[in-house]
């Protein structure tokens, strides 16, 4: 799809998915009522990078 020119939008907690992402929104910073806004998007380094992003701790370690 992606090399068809198509946008293609995941919702997804895998790791080894997310390394592989152009461009990630991660939400949070925590679920339910505590979430919601955008504490970080960029390249899978960038979130990696984020004080604020949970998803960053976790997703070091894959790249």
């Amino acid at each position: 799809l992606v090399d068809q020119g198509n946008t293609v939008i995941v919702i997804e907690h895998n790791l080894e998915i997310i390394k592989t992402a152009d461009h990630i929104l991660d939400l949070g910073p925590e679920g339910g009522e505590g979430g919601g806004e955008i504490v970080a998007q960029g390249t899978p380094e960038q979130i990696a990078a984020s004080k604020g992003s949970h998803t960053g701790v976790y997703l070091k370690p894959y790249l």
